[in-house]
């Protein structure tokens, strides 16, 4: 089943790159047959991304590609909106936040403060991935999500829901926030909350500290209020 879904973009990418393609420019670009291409266009047409404008001309895509986009441009959003919450906690408490959404069995980084911070220990972590099952991000995320993404979520990494996660995910309900799951000694731990908006989870933000500056239960003390604060505040700005 993957390969005609691949063979499906790797259409709609080549007509994203011209107003509209004939078939056999179409054919031409992809490598595909030609029989190939047209049995895709009528299926996309039937779904309704792409029409026909002529027979001249060929093919060009609808606007309903730009529903494809919609996430992108929620994360824009969404990243507008924390930025600068996030900067006025990193300027008060001085420690790097990561502003986390969930991606392909990850969590990516959209956005950090850690440019910023005097404590920081990288320059930027754009775009990075977390893991979803061991990182304070994923963890957090998991946590507040609804049963259902849940299922999802662990049933795409392969994973099964069991009582030692289920007694994990009801402590960080309990307590309000995540840590990271440590394979090794680590010299850097991450706390992370969950950004909701009623009982969607738009995001989740962590902030990274030595472990020799606090433990995890001085860090929870600490900042866990402080966090939660934070994303309600962020959650109603993304909201409005």
């Amino acid at each position: 089943m993957i390969e005609p879904v691949r063979r499906s973009f790797t259409v709609l990418e080549a007509l994203s790159r011209r107003p509209q393609g004939t078939v056999a420019v179409l054919a031409d670009e992809t490598g595909l047959p030609r029989p190939t291409v047209m049995r895709l266009l009528k299926t996309l047409i039937e779904l309704g991304y792409v029409t026909q404008v002529s027979r001249h001309l060929g093919y060009r895509l609808t606007d309903r590609v730009l529903g494809l986009a919609q996430g992108i441009r929620f994360v824009d959003h969404f990243v507008d909106a924390a930025a600068p919450h996030m900067r006025r906690f990193t300027q008060k408490h001085g420690w790097p936040l990561y502003l986390g959404t969930i991606s392909h069995r990850a969590i990516t980084i959209r956005y950090s403060t850690a440019p910023e911070s005097p404590m920081s220990f990288e320059r930027s972590a754009l775009q990075r991935r977390s893991p979803i099952l061991t990182g304070a991000l994923g963890r957090a995320w998991l946590a507040f999500c609804s049963d259902e993404e849940r299922r999802a979520v662990l049933r795409d990494l392969g994973a099964r829901s069991n009582a030692s996660l289920a007694a994990a995910f009801a402590r960080i309900r309990r307590d309000g926030y995540a840590f990271a799951v440590l394979p090794r000694p680590s010299r850097l731990q991450g706390i992370a909350v969950a950004i909701r908006n009623g009982p969607r989870v738009l995001g989740s933000i962590s902030m990274r500290f030595t472990r020799s500056a606090m433990t995890e239960t001085e860090a929870g003390a600490r900042y866990g209020m402080p966090l939660n604060a934070l994303a309600r505040t962020i959650a109603a700005d993304v909201a409005r």
